[in-house]
């Protein structure tokens, strides 16, 4: 793999990484306690209410994983060890690398 390719890697996955914070940023409210008044809101409303918390909850889990990802693979990049895989140590197809970057096994091995 080339240095252009890999700094394009770097680029989409500093993108990702920034898209992924400003939702991060933007979704706080979602996972907030929902009140337990049920003068305010019927007991139906709060069962979807804290339903949607939940479904928030999960996202912003996964939303963190996936941040975990990125910063994962871009350390890989500064230690030049980017597209090779962390089990085998043979060189990742480019194209996993560009269906997912922050994918650090190969095929083979993602498969054990």
């Amino acid at each position: 793999m080339n240095d252009s390719e890999i700094e394009e890697f770097r680029f989409q996955l500093l993108q990702v990484r920034e898209d992924l914070l400003q939702i991060e940023v933007a979704s706080k409210h979602s996972s907030e306690t929902v009140a337990l008044d049920q003068a305010k809101v019927g007991r139906l409303s709060r069962m979807d209410a804290m339903q949607a918390q939940q479904m928030a909850l999960e996202t912003g889990r996964r939303r963190t994983l996936h941040l975990q990802k990125i910063e994962s693979a871009l350390r890989r990049i500064d230690n030049d060890n980017f597209g090779y895989c962390l089990t085998c140590d043979e060189e990742i197809d480019s194209r996993r690398l560009k269906a997912d970057p922050t994918n650090s096994k190969c095929i083979v091995c993602a498969d054990l």
